[in-house]
């Protein structure tokens, strides 16, 4: 960013600042825009809706927020775009892979800088949770919720196939299989279902089978992405898909949740709303739960989670106002019921955290790893996804593929 750009959106974030505590110590309203990615039909958005807006605006008479529902993919669109047009909201909920890139960018308030009270507000917060806001020594978000994914498998699909509950990625490989084929009524059944290819999707395989996308320091790709253990996870991975057993991620696929929900899906690697919406949508589908199974890197999830971050040309008494309550005990207590791990402390202590039964989410986040925190990976993602693509589809080996995303991914990271 230029230093006139710099300067400009400086004043400008100064005087809306100034207006906000003139409309605010005047009696007046102010609207602040919330941006977030709970799905429109949710539990979470019902609560955000008809709990936590209410109760925020009724402690908070001279705020009303605007919140408005993106699907995730389009929320993070919708930031580029509009960070050019100027029409960017006050706060958004951000996949936690998402603040390096809009840091880089230069449109994220530093909170720690800004904001008083921040170490008091943050300080409520997991430290953990609290790190994936951290970028270049500031920080540009507070931790909202955290999380990482678990298998969840049909307890009659494994009992009538006679086939155990895999512990190993070579015992996991063989189920799938065992698990694929015609049911008794003769509709085709998977073994895998997987909604998607993306690092999210993928990276606890790649991990698990002892690969990695790149040096610790995130700076190269080459002989990471594309070395023996990544090949040969995305080899196995491919060869399933080839063979039938795992599918999910093509248009038209059955959705996971009614998949998995009629017997059509055998196991699905998912985090902690599945079993919220099993409990709405199949309440009587039997399940059971167990960690992802351990390759030659051991057992390894992906660490996922949303911070909710300011933007500089926000109302920034309102949104900060805001932010605090949306991480405070109450609003995280009642977003636990819908199946989000809470990152506030005092609500991971709570009844309806504990009876929620969390405890094999939180086992698998103490060894999950988060995907890179470099402001190229959203492009990086998008190339992973054609790679992988190339490589299901049969256009292209592991190998080949993988050579080329490693040099693509390079030049992203220079």
């Amino acid at each position: 960013m230029s230093t006139l750009r710099k300067l400009f959106a400086v004043v400008l974030a100064c005087t809306l600042l100034l207006s906000a505590c003139a409309a605010l110590a005047e009696g007046e309203t102010v609207t602040i825009n919330f941006w977030h990615h709970y799905s429109a039909q949710s539990a979470e958005n019902e609560t955000l809706m008809n709990v936590l807006i209410p109760a925020f605006e009724a402690e908070n008479p001279g705020i009303k927020v605007n919140a408005v529902s993106h699907e995730w993919a389009e929320l993070h669109d919708k930031v580029l775009v509009s960070a050019n047009s100027n029409a960017l909201p006050d706060v958004a909920r951000c996949d936690i892979a998402w603040l390096p890139e809009f840091q880089q960018m230069g449109i994220l308030v530093a909170l720690d800088e800004e904001m008083p009270d921040f170490t008091k507000v943050s300080g409520q917060l997991l430290d953990s949770a609290m790190s994936t806001a951290q970028i270049g020594g500031h920080y540009y978000g507070l931790a909202l919720n955290t999380n990482s994914k678990i298998v969840f498998y049909n307890t009659a699909m494994l009992e009538a196939a006679n086939v155990a509950v895999p512990t190993t990625m070579d015992e996991w490989v063989e189920a799938v299989k065992a698990l694929s084929g015609e049911n008794e009524n003769g509709q085709q059944v998977w073994g895998w279902n997987e909604p998607a290819l993306a690092g999210w999707n993928i990276c606890p395989f790649i991990w698990s089978f002892g690969g990695a996308l790149t040096n610790e320091d995130q700076t190269v790709a080459t002989g990471y992405v594309n070395g023996p253990a990544t090949v040969k996870a995305v080899e196995t991975f491919a060869q399933l898909v080839q063979d039938g057993a795992i599918t999910g991620f093509n248009s038209g696929d059955i959705p996971m949740t009614d998949g998995f929900g009629t017997g059509r899906y055998a196991m699905m690697l998912e985090g902690p709303w599945k079993s919220a919406e099993l409990a709405g949508a199949y309440p009587d589908v039997a399940y059971g739960t167990a960690p992802i199974p351990a390759g030659e890197g051991g057992s390894v999830s992906v660490l996922g989670g949303e911070d909710i971050a300011m933007f500089n040309t926000a109302n920034q008494e309102a949104a900060w106002k805001f932010m605090q309550f949306m991480t405070s005990e109450f609003a995280e207590t009642e977003m636990a019921k819908c199946g989000q791990i809470p990152v506030n402390v005092a609500a991971l202590e709570s009844d309806t955290v504990k009876n929620a039964d969390y405890a094999p989410f939180i086992e698998a986040i103490q060894t999950a790893r988060a995907r890179p925190t470099v402001a190229a990976w959203s492009e990086m993602d998008n190339g992973l996804q054609v790679a992988l693509t190339a490589v299901v589809n049969g256009e292209k080996t592991a190998q080949e593929a993988l050579d080329e995303l490693a040099a693509e991914w390079d030049a992203l990271l220079k």
